[in-house]
């Protein structure tokens, strides 16, 4: 990992931007109790918004006088790994806090994730618990994303759920801090020496399933991957990125979703895992399809999923192309 020269810092916080800057703005502030006194610095990168927001946050930034933030611009919007990794090699720090720009901060999380690090040297990754604004806890810790998995994602049947449990990847939110198979990239604090280790974010995924790969990647070099819900942070779904509005619409979801959907199971089971992982949920498809015919409900799965689930099967490590103007929402490459 290269990194400007400059004095190695204790924390560096990196916040994403692409067209929220209230979000962002809302953000910095949750951060601003957390920093004080303390050596750590906050790095907003802009992914070319385009929009004016790099101007703006800049000015709110000097107008607020927070020394301990900076804008950096990205020329392109290179999607989530590629923001962050910018973020991440613009300054010299011991860990660093990826932040969404929809996260606020609880009181007392970010020394407590700095805590579990410190008392944990052979932890690269610790998660906080995310939650909404009314306290109501988020899924943030998950087991592993197998070809079955998807099977059952398409059958969506509770028996079947509860009898192949382990390959389902949302799980009961842990009271307690445990390991965990990968957590939510929506707020993270990562370790220097296991990106020194580990490398960055592969930017190989514009946006999404690149959270699950880090997390693999690390504990294949021997790390662990921690949850750590004394740590708490706000989550405000939705407003950094469409992709929930588009899933609970069944909408077509974006194709750079399952281009990362593609890249994530080729590297982890290889181009047959991937094709095994699309036949899977064409069968458990079947079983969904036979119940909404007999239940009369409709159905959950997105438009032309079944399809789209195909999109770079015959190349999915392929780098990825930046998506159209008319695929991108306000905010969306920049949110797992």
């Amino acid at each position: 990992m290269t990194v400007m020269a400059s004095q190695r810092i204790a924390l560096a916080v990196v916040i994403l931007n692409y067209r929220t800057p209230e979000l962002v703005i809302g953000c910095l502030d949750s951060l601003a109790p957390e920093v004080a006194g303390q050596p750590i610095e906050a790095i907003v990168v802009d992914n070319a918004s385009g929009d004016g927001s790099a101007e703006r946050l800049e000015r709110e930034i000097a107008a607020r006088q927070w020394t301990w933030a900076r804008v950096v611009g990205s020329q392109a919007n290179g999607g989530f790994s590629a923001g962050n990794n910018l973020g991440i090699r613009s300054i010299d720090a011991e860990a660093y806090l990826l932040l969404n720009s929809d996260t606020l901060l609880r009181r007392g999380a970010v020394a407590c994730l700095q805590r579990h690090l410190m008392r944990h040297p052979d932890v690269a990754i610790v998660a906080p618990r995310l939650e909404g604004p009314d306290g109501e806890p988020q899924v943030s810790s998950f087991r592993q994303a197998t070809p079955f998995t998807e099977f059952l994602r398409a059958a969506r049947t509770g028996p079947l759920d509860r009898l192949f449990s382990r390959h389902v990847t949302a799980k009961p939110i842990p009271a307690d801090p445990e390991d965990a198979v990968w957590v939510s990239f929506a707020a993270v604090m990562i370790r220097r020496d296991a990106i020194e280790r580990v490398g960055v974010l592969d930017e190989g995924y514009f946006m999404y399933f690149e959270d699950a790969d880090f997390c693999w990647r690390a504990r294949r070099a021997g790390w662990r991957v921690r949850y750590c819900p004394d740590a708490r942070v706000v989550h405000l779904q939705g407003g950094s990125s469409r992709f929930n509005s588009l899933g609970a619409g069944r909408m077509r979801l974006p194709a750079y979703h399952y281009a990362s959907r593609a890249r994530y199971y080729a590297k982890v089971y290889g181009r047959s895992g991937l094709w095994l992982a699309n036949a899977l949920w064409a069968a458990g498809r079947c079983v969904s399809l036979a119940r909404e015919a007999f239940d009369r409900r409709p159905t959950h799965v997105c438009e032309r999923q079944g399809r789209d689930n195909w999109t770079n099967w015959r190349h999915p490590l392929r780098r990825p192309l930046a998506p159209a103007g008319r695929e991108l929402g306000r905010g969306d490459p920049q949110a797992p």
